[in-house]
Parts: C-alpha cells; sequence; structure tokens
C-alpha cells in the first residue's frame, strides 16, 4: 500500500527502510517503538536498548498514560501527553511511525497510533508488520540510543474518538451506536478466564477477535479482505461504530482497520472490560457460561 493512502494510516518497511537510509528520520520524521509485554515473558525497555530501528525512540506505555486510574493504560491528560511525545522529538508537524516487537507483527502499535490520533495528531502510521518483518526482511538495526531534541506538541483531546463508561451503559438501552469487541472468542463469551477476570461481553456488543486483521505474517490484511470481515459480522461501517476489548489496547486494532476502509471516526472505549466488570451491573455482563449455569 502506498504511504499516503488514507492519511498514511499504514507505512511498509520499504519505505521505512528507504526513509532510515536517506537520513530523513528527525524533526519531521520520528519512529517510536511502542512495545510493551508481560513482565514476567519479556522485558520492551530491555529488548529496545539491544535491537531497534535506525533513529527510533521507546514509547512506554506504562508512562503515557493516566497513572491514578485504577484500570491499566487509560489516556493520559493532554498535557501529559503533550509532555512526553515533546519529550521524544514530536511536534504537531512531525510524521510519526509507531511500531512493536509482538511475535504477531502488531499488537500494541495501534494502541499508539490511536493515542496520537485522540490528541489531535493527523501524520502518525504503523508499521506494516511489525519489527517482526522488518528484521525477517534484512532492515537495518542498532543498538545506538538516540537523544531527540525536545520538541513542542500541543494536545488537543478529540472526544469523538474516546467512549467513557457512562456513554457505555447509555448505548446499551438506545443502541446509538454499534459496538465490535476485539477479544479472543472465549473471553467475548465468557468460557475462558480474561487475564484473572471473569469474562463476557457488553450486551449488543458483536466479536471480531483483533487478529482476524492480520494475515499469518503478520501484516495488515487488504482493504477488500477487511470490509468482508466487516460485513459477514454484519458491521456496518457507514454507521458509529465503538471499539472495545479487555483494556483499550487490541480494541484500537478494530480502529484502525476501519480507517483502512475509510472509516475515521471509530471510537475506542478506553477502560473496555476491565472496567465494565467493575462497574457495569450484573445483567450487563453477558455470558454464555452464566447463561448455561441458570
Amino acid at each position: 500500500m502506498a504511504p499516503n493512502v488514507l492519511g498514511r494510516a499504514l507505512v511498509t518497511a520499504k519505505w521505512l527502510s528507504e526513509a532510515v537510509r536517506a537520513g530523513r528520520v528527525g524533526t519531521s520524521l520520528r519512529v517510536l517503538d511502542a512495545s510493551w509485554y508481560p513482565p514476567q515473558k519479556r522485558n520492551a525497555r530491555q529488548e529496545f536498548k539491544e535491537r531497534h530501528i535506525p533513529g527510533a525512540s521507546f514509547f512506554d506505555i506504562e508512562e503515557c498514560r493516566d497513572q491514578s486510574s485504577p484500570y491499566d493504560f487509560m489516556l493520559p491528560s493532554e498535557s501529559h501527553f503533550a509532555d512526553y511525545v515533546g519529550r521524544l522529538g514530536v511536534s504537531n508537524d512531525t510524521h510519526v511511525v509507531v511500531y512493536d516487537g509482538d511475535e504477531l507483527g502488531t499488537f500494541y502499535a495501534p494502541r499508539a497510533w490511536w493515542m496520537f490520533r485522540a490528541f489531535g495528531h493527523k501524520e502518525v502510521s504503523v508499521l506494516n508488520g511489525g519489527f517482526k518483518n522488518w528484521v525477517t526482511e534484512g532492515h537495518p538495526v542498532t543498538a545506538e540510543v538516540s537523544q531527540p531534541a525536545p520538541a513542542v506538541f500541543k494536545a488537543k483531546l478529540n472526544t469523538t474518538l474516546l467512549k467513557t463508561f457512562e456513554e457505555m451503559m447509555q448505548n446499551v438501552g438506545s443502541l446509538r451506536f454499534q459496538v465490535v469487541d476485539s477479544r479472543p472468542e472465549g473471553r467475548f463469551r465468557g468460557t475462558e478466564l480474561d487475564q484473572g477476570l471473569e469474562s463476557g461481553h457488553i450486551p449488543g456488543a458483536v466479536n471480531i477477535p483483533f487478529h482476524s486483521f492480520l494475515t499469518e505474517t503478520g501484516h495488515e490484511k487488504s482493504i477488500e479482505e477487511i470490509q468482508q470481515i466487516f460485513r459477514e459480522k454484519e458491521v456496518d461501517l457507514s454507521k458509529p461504530l465503538t471499539a472495545t476489548c479487555r483494556k483499550g489496547v487490541t480494541a484500537c486494532h478494530i480502529a484502525l482497520a476501519a480507517y483502512l476502509c475509510g472509516k475515521r471516526d471509530v471510537a475506542v472505549y478506553d477502560g473496555s472490560w476491565s472496567e465494565w466488570f467493575h462497574r457495569a451491573p450484573p445483567h450487563y455482563k453477558v455470558s454464555d457460561l452464566k447463561r448455561n449455569k441458570a
């Protein structure tokens, strides 16, 4: 896909490699590694120090979040986000490319992509195929950590891309917008634990596991294939749509997939199941397991 298609939501490894080799990474182009892994499995920051795309900086999702919230990875304040990305050398005029090192190809990068968009930044792209494919294709890597010059970033939250618990509660009755849940089917149906929580889903939600949009190699599927996935689940991209998951991360894959199809206004329920499980009344947590026991 050409890098200028649909506001450059995706860029190819070839395009980014050419930009790196041409020395274009700098004030106008910043590359951010947004990897995150369960601490007992992998250390994202340490892996970044050992090997990353030349000129890249580490985008720490643990730091760039609302640290006062009881829920994982909730959006930080405008000032927190602006200060954080400014220290990474990102201004409002910078084209930002995000990637991660997950074995799937892409996992956390769409969350960083959505965060930038939520705070008003338009020139942000996901590296199609992620670091895994960057390495497989033989593009350059380095252990040299760059020190970008600080920049000024002005953040303005676009509330149309964000849904709160209260808005999700109201929607159960009003059905003003469609809801797509990106978790695995077992967690959506409530037949397996969701990282320690009883699972299930929000009434009226449709399940499209986020990996449905990825090829076996970890690249984004074609626009035609993505459109077909939405059609098969009877999701109408001409109507309002909100994505949800466990903690607001893989929901961003739904937003990215829809964006590639031309739908740029998919909202993400930031609290997702982590918040819904703790705050919603019992009858608003749909579970096949509970239904079968009843």
